[in-house]
């Protein structure tokens, strides 16, 4: 089919003189005029292992755009590294940039009348940034994945980025030396790809396949494999499909979708930032999701995935074992995906699943249905007293159900953090780290590095920790987060003193402080919110635009008149 008819069919913009002369400019000729325009946005940029190859990739799917007949143009956006920022005031923006590369996507493709895009993404922000962007749009479009990282190693044990911030915990209680401290951090990352664990980066990856946006095996392959280079050279076939018979983003991310994706988010013991990224994507494709989907999907759902942090293999195991796709194949044949989704081949789930193999035999990785590492999911949505309006805890079962505790009270990470490596948290505590929501921190940062501390010292199964932040999918131990209301908006959170009982059952799905409500009350009646901790710029306008974490931390809800 020739695609001319096409051609800005869909965007209307009329192509007149000034247009016309500037993409003569670029190099298009009369005949390329024609043509449907497919942008190739990258998210690559050199300070960071997991989009360091981007910009490579999306020259492989540029030219593979371009044997299509298409004409393929390559735009960049943001990305944030977790990892680096880990700790740091800089971590505050690690959330607001999926909203920004949600908002370059959408403003460059709008403005530019691009007929489709591809976005190429790798860091963990820029994978539901893409979806987000794409759904806005609407018009055909895909994710391409950077891939995972390869484990390092250090003294014959394999190591990830995980290893690097444990470390910390384990230099300060004496249990590695400062060598040791150093040559982890020195082996942990060795080169291009996303942190290697079911963490964040390979948690939304694995979501966004099943929620057929992405290619079938895009989230298995590793960031430097032959597999990788050949997907990329693909995607010009696909994006023809698309075009020639008009699929679009939210003709594929249907409700449906949407439980396919917590499905394997669960299944293989993804992150917590499911909960927020799953949220927000499925509002821009205006598909109704909520934190109690979650709940009742874990319900239903066992873990199965023996993955990083939690577990001994990260994904690259996986892949070696038949990938994401080999764990879909296995769901679908026990009921337990909906298999006549739509996806980005123009085929359905069961479709794309019934030639891959099954999983190897004998593999490790991936328990049998039959014998679950946790009969239900790790992902367990609590309420109560302390959090009216939603948390999220991440429970593999290795840590038990419920945990009674001591408050132990910090306004900010870095306080928490002192207290930690200065050993001066005791067993039966329960860190509270608060107004480092999305509007109190601003930018809700993950916990990444106190709870890497904690586990590090040895104290992983003695203390919990809540908090009104978030934590990276590298984050392992009795942790909830994700509590509304947040402190800076005055939520039960922010009424916490030292030496309050608290109690986090997730059996029940409560967590509980434990003081009366005329106690609360009178805390209440006494606070006061602090100054927002920006004073200008994109932090301050995140602040007044950003909804609750139950909500996704979406920054495009308004109230209406």
């Amino acid at each position: 089919m020739n695609l001319n008819s096409y051609s800005k069919n869909v965007t209307q913009n009329p192509l007149q003189g000034g247009a016309r002369a500037m993409l003569h400019a670029i190099g298009l000729s009369e005949e390329d005029l024609n043509k449907a325009q497919v942008g190739i946005v990258s998210m690559g940029w050199e300070g960071n292992p997991c989009n360091m190859h981007l910009n490579d990739l999306a020259k492989n799917i540029k030219t593979s755009v371009q044997h299509q007949d298409l004409v393929g143009l390559i735009y960049h956006t943001i990305g944030v590294s977790d990892g680096i920022s880990m700790g740091s005031s800089g971590m505050r923006f690690s959330l607001p940039s999926r909203d920004l590369i949600a908002e370059s996507i959408e403003t460059v493709a709008s403005a530019q009348w691009y007929d489709a895009v591809i976005a190429v993404a790798g860091c963990d922000k820029n994978m539901p940034g893409s979806i987000m962007g794409l759904a806005r749009l609407n018009r055909p479009g895909f994710m391409v994945y950077g891939g995972t990282i390869k484990p390092g190693c250090w003294k014959d044990q394999p190591i990830d980025i995980v290893s690097a911030f444990e470390a910390a915990g384990q230099r300060a209680t004496g249990d590695i030396t400062e060598e040791d401290f150093r040559e982890i951090a020195r082996h942990a990352c060795p080169g291009a790809g996303a942190c290697g664990g079911m963490y964040t980066a390979n948690t939304m990856a694995s979501a966004i396949e099943a929620l057929g946006m992405s290619l079938p095996f895009d989230s298995s392959y590793p960031a430097v494999s032959q597999e990788k280079q050949t997907e990329t050279l693909n995607t010009g076939q696909v994006m023809y499909h698309l075009l020639e018979n008009d699929i679009k983003p939210r003709d594929i991310l249907t409700r449906e979708a949407f439980e396919n994706a917590l499905r394997i988010v669960i299944v293989l013991g993804g992150s917590t930032n499911a909960a927020l990224h799953l949220i927000a994507m499925a509002h821009a494709a205006q598909v109704p999701l909520t934190l109690d989907d979650f709940q009742s999907m874990s319900e239903q759902t066992p873990l199965l995935g023996d993955l990083k942090p939690s577990g001994r293999f990260v994904m690259e195991d996986l892949y070696h074992v038949g990938g994401v796709p080999a764990v879909m194949k296995m769901l679908l044949e026990n009921g337990l995906l909906h298999g006549d989704c739509m996806t980005i081949t123009g085929k359905s789930i069961e479709e794309n699943v019934s030639g891959v193999s099954d999983l190897v035999a004998g593999q490790e990785v991936i328990r049998p249905l039959d014998h679950p590492i946790k009969k239900t999911g790790h992902l367990q949505i609590l309420y109560g007293n302390l959090a009216p309006e939603g948390a999220v805890a991440k429970i593999t079962g290795k840590e038990g159900e419920r945990f009674d505790g001591i408050a132990r009270v910090f306004d900010s990470e870095e306080d928490a953090m002192d207290a930690i490596l200065d050993d001066q948290i005791d067993a039966g505590d329960v860190l509270v780290i608060r107004y480092c929501g999305p509007k109190g921190g601003p930018g809700m940062p993950e916990m990444l590095r106190p709870t890497g501390a904690i586990m590090g010292a040895g104290l992983g199964t003695d203390v919990a920790l809540i908090t009104d932040g978030r934590f990276s999918g590298g984050t392992h131990g009795f942790v909830v987060g994700h509590i509304t209301p947040e402190a800076q908006l005055g939520g039960p959170i922010a009424l916490i003193e030292d030496g309050d009982p608290i109690t986090i059952d997730a059996s029940e799905h409560v967590l509980t402080l434990g003081v009366t409500k005329s106690e609360l009350s009178a805390r209440q009646r006494n606070w006061t919110p602090p100054p927002l901790k920006a004073h200008s710029g994109v932090l301050l306008r995140y602040a007044h635009t950003v909804a609750s974490a139950s909500q996704g931390c979406v920054t495009d809800i308004f109230p209406t008149e």
